[in-house]
């Protein structure tokens, strides 16, 4: 069985090594490293390419949001789960909107952590049950953008596999493996879906998805 390659990013010693003991019991993850601050996770991201990433979002030299998308443009396949102290909506959306698949309290019990891991590492997202209800409920009764259900039906075969793909949180070059095409085709057919519904942010494409019945909320469920 392959290891989920996880690496830590925490200014915390005592985070870092209890999370590290934690995740390195279970038999299908493996730590690969730690980083103390924003600039040594950049690094360690480099060069061990791990396959999810444990984020702090309170750090020194570049706190955890900064370095969220600069890391996605290192490693794109790397699934990112942040880790606050922080309960408020605002910062579980920033994350989201900055790429993060999941958003774990500092405050949760240990194998909230584990959890979080093997969903966001099969696809999924992970969300602390405190802040999960109220993440939801805003993005179902967000009515601030009407998105009509015609643009949907401009979308061909195809660039609707895609689509779901995308709001299932797989990168180009997964969807490209999946569906056994090029990197360059599934460019092409996020770029057609992006000009027809008009909607390129990967967490802007799940709420529009969920509004149209295309997915089921509990997709967000942790």
């Amino acid at each position: 069985m392959s290891q989920i390659r996880v690496l830590i990013v925490d200014d915390h010693p005592l985070v870092r090594q209890a999370l590290h003991q934690v995740l390195q019991l279970q038999a299908d993850i493996d730590v690969v490293g730690e980083a103390a601050d924003g600039l040594e996770a950049l690094e360690q991201i480099r060069h061990l390419r791990p396959q999810v990433l444990l984020l702090d979002i309170a750090m020194p030299k570049m706190n955890g949001l900064e370095v969220l998308p600069l890391a996605r443009e290192i490693f794109p396949e790397m699934r990112i789960i942040i880790l606050s102290m922080y309960e408020k909506e605002d910062f579980a959306h920033q994350a989201l909107q900055a790429g993060a698949s999941g958003y774990v309290l500092k405050g949760a019990p240990i194998d909230d952590v584990v959890a979080a891991v093997r969903k966001v590492h099969g696809g999924g997202y992970y969300f602390s049950s405190r802040i999960h209800s109220d993440l939801i409920q805003s993005y179902l009764q967000d009515n601030r953008r009407q998105l009509p259900r015609g643009d949907f039906a401009l979308l061909s075969e195809r660039e609707r596999q895609v689509f779901m793909q995308l709001v299932e949180g797989n990168s180009t070059s997964q969807i490209a493996d999946t569906l056994c095409v090029s990197y360059k085709t599934i460019e092409k057919h996020r770029a057609s879906i992006t000009r027809k519904i008009g909607i390129s942010n990967p967490v802007e494409l799940v709420k529009y998805a969920i509004r149209l019945g295309l997915i089921d909320p509990e997709l967000w469920k942790s």
